[in-house]
């Protein structure tokens, strides 16, 4: 007789039984994310959602994060400008659309996490696929052509007023880009 016993397991396993190679060790969940590089920290994407649409990038959805950057520049523009009885009601979506922003990064980061280490639903919730690589094409050079004209602003006074009776055209631009980019997903 086994003097020792061996310690229930929370996988379900039988005793003797190896456990699967992605799956975080009973009772050390925290421990594998830890170990594990490609963790996303929740409260740090949460913290980095301040600035709407950075925890999305930090967890890996460009497209989402710059979206979210585009929604919340066009309502704070719209709202310095003062739209009439429309006022409240974008102040409003404003407030809601930042805290949704801050909850969204959050539950990306730990459906991202749970999705490394095996656990979790074996469904994500509509939305919630692995981020893949194809943003990072556009917001890079969205951010090249951003850095540009704010250099040549602030090294050699290029006036960016034209920006201000342009700036919807990024929303265009951007909107032509969502729509290609779901045309071309139908078509595989």
């Amino acid at each position: 007789m086994n003097s020792t016993q061996e310690a229930p397991r929370e996988t379900g396993q039988a005793p003797g039984q190896a456990q699967a190679p992605y799956a975080a060790p009973a009772g050390s969940r925290g421990a594998y994310y830890r170990e594990e590089s490609r963790y996303k920290s929740p409260a740090l994407a949460t913290i980095l959602s301040l600035m709407p649409g950075l925890g999305q990038i930090y967890v890996g959805y460009y497209q989402q994060g710059f979206i979210n950057v585009l929604v919340v520049a066009s309502l704070i523009t719209l709202l310095s400008r003062g739209e009439g009885p429309l006022t409240p009601l974008l102040a409003i979506f404003l407030s809601f659309f930042w805290l949704y922003n801050l909850v969204d990064a959050t539950r990306k980061a730990t459906f991202y996490n749970q999705a490394l280490a095996g656990l979790g639903p074996a469904d994500l919730p509509a939305g919630f696929q692995a981020p893949n690589s194809r943003g990072a094409l556009f917001g890079g050079i969205l951010m090249i052509v951003a850095g540009t004209l704010a250099f040549a602003h602030l090294q050699y006074g290029m006036s960016l007023e034209w920006l201000e009776r342009w700036w919807p055209i990024a929303l265009v631009l951007t909107g032509a880009y969502l729509i290609y980019q779901s045309w071309a997903a139908r078509k595989k």
